[in-house]
């Protein structure tokens, strides 16, 4: 007679987790395993990884032809996270554990060949479906417990092996205990989280003052200066300044780490900041994310952080170019044959760059290789930067001064507090939460101008020949530096300190 026992896995594509029936039959027929359903070349292989685990688990394997079917059909499905459901369900279709008990939970987990439970990556958006789903529980690698108890509301059960999965299904074994991060280890994390620190950076006054606009209104920033001025020092410790990651933020953030795997077993939620720095030579996908089974690139895996690159005219001019897209829209939309993905990717653009391709100043800036040099950065793309700053050598008496500059504390004070106004300006529930968001209308509404101010921004417009977009910048940077001096009006002080910080890309570019 034959049997068929089913469980519910899930398939993450994108940042989302959508919920697909595993299916196992075992009957007479010659003997043969097959996975349908979609499968990529990880979920055909279970084949070999769940017969060999149930066997080295002390079970049996029956014979005959068994089939492992995941539906829906036409849903792709990747990685090995069914191994575990598909081990579970061809037990259950042989009696040797109850099929009826098995269909009341979600299963994710990778098998190894001792039949080890190995993590698996999403767990936490899977943890996010078994709650919508009002499963009785998510059965989950021991590894993946701290991710996923993260969502209130769910029954999270954590096993090491296949036995222990088993016997958690018969009702014969409690629920592993999910350790936490150890004090030791959460000492050394606050340590390192404060040893990258402004107080470090001396002198650069004038350029850790727009950094910290930049923070408030959360702006895009372009630093220009030479070798050694403190650039990259600079932009390392912009992260620290941030307003600190609201639960929403941080669950946001989590839930695309997570699916790129690269969130630590030991934590539950990623609650600091992202810096994300990738090489000049990366690939276009490895930017902004896709390959046959989309995932994120460096501009999502930013989200809600920072995404600095360094030598910025060293990247390829398509690399930069597909960067407009989410700089303009906080978001990135890969289309593929199969359909379209998107990512969210709403970051803090930060830049650094010589002045010049041997990066010394005095080299002459109108030369033909300079000049080749410094128009690899289109001008859409620079529009789309708010703040330009200049980042000159280091003075010596700066460098051999021990009077410490102002803490990251001191100034991510005065950022939360900016923000707070402009949390407020904008309400409750609203779309907008920073300044460098603010669309046209509403910047229109939020910034109304005087005479005076109009005639300063016309003349602006006119010397530095800015564009429509770059007018828009200007308006959004007065606005957060009105914030900062908990201004409720835009003076012209205000006006003219921002529109200092788009003159630089002008008098280089020309």
């Amino acid at each position: 007679m034959r049997k068929i026992a089913s469980t519910w896995s899930a398939a993450v594509v994108g940042v989302e987790a959508l919920p697909v029936e595993v299916e196992v039959d075992a009957g007479n027929g010659k003997e043969n395993f097959v996975v349908v359903g979609l499968a990529d070349t990880a979920v055909k292989e279970s084949r070999q990884r769940v017969k060999a685990a149930v066997w080295n688990s002390g079970y049996f394997c029956p014979d005959g032809f068994i089939t492992a079917s995941l539906a829906p059909a036409d849903l792709k499905k990747a990685g090995p996270c069914f191994d575990l459901p598909i081990a579970l369900g061809l037990l259950a279709c042989s009696g040797q554990i109850c099929k009826d008990r098995l269909a009341e939970w979600m299963v994710i987990g990778e098998l190894a060949l001792d039949g080890e439970v190995r993590p698996v990556r999403g767990a936490l958006a899977i943890s996010l479906l078994a709650r919508e789903r009002r499963t009785k529980g998510l059965i989950v690698p021991l590894v993946n417990a701290l991710e996923a108890k993260a969502v209130e509301g769910v029954n999270i059960v954590p096993v090491r092996d296949l036995r222990e999965a088993a016997e958690v299904i018969e009702g014969k074994a409690l629920p592993l205990p999910s350790e936490g991060i150890p004090v030791e280890e959460k000492r050394k994390r606050e340590e390192a989280s404060v040893a990258v620190d402004f107080s470090e950076v001396k002198g650069q006054e004038t350029v850790k003052r727009a950094l910290e606009i930049a923070a408030a209104g959360n702006h895009n920033v372009l630093m220009i200066g030479p070798p050694g001025s403190g650039k990259s020092m600079l932009a390392k410790r912009l992260p620290g300044i941030l307003p600190r990651m609201t639960m929403e933020e941080s669950f946001e953030t989590t839930r695309i780490h997570s699916v790129a795997g690269l969130l630590r077993s030991e934590d539950s939620l990623v609650r600091e900041r992202p810096f994300r720095s990738p090489h000049h030579t990366i690939s276009d996908i490895g930017l902004i994310g896709g390959s046959a089974n989309p995932t994120p690139g460096e501009v999502s895996l930013a989200h809600h952080g920072v995404l600095f690159l360094d030598e910025l005219p060293e990247f390829k001019r398509s690399a930069l170019e597909v960067l407009r897209q989410p700089l303009e829209d906080g978001q990135v939309t890969i289309s593929r044959a199969s359909g379209s993905m998107t990512f969210p990717a709403r970051f803090m653009f930060v830049a650094a760059m010589n002045p010049t391709p041997r990066g010394n100043v005095e080299q002459s800036t109108g030369s033909q290789a300079a000049r080749r040099y410094l128009n690899k950065i289109s001008g859409p793309l620079l529009d789309r930067i708010d703040l330009h700053l200049e980042v000159p050598a280091m003075k010596h008496e700066h460098l051999l001064s021990e009077h410490p500059g102002e803490s990251s504390g001191t100034i991510q004070k005065r950022v939360e507090s900016a923000r707070e106004v402009q949390r407020a300006r904008f309400g409750p529930g609203a779309s907008i939460h920073a300044n460098a968001q603010m669309g046209p209308r509403e910047l229109r509404k939020r910034v109304p101008l005087d005479r005076e101010s109009k005639n300063l921004l016309s003349s602006a417009m006119t010397d530095l020949s800015l564009s429509a977009r770059a007018l828009d910048r200007i308006l959004k940077v007065a606005r957060t530096i009105a914030d900062l001096a908990r201004s409720e009006k835009v003076l012209l002080d205000h006006l003219a300190e921002a529109i200092q910080y788009r003159t630089l890309d002008r008098q280089i570019w020309g």
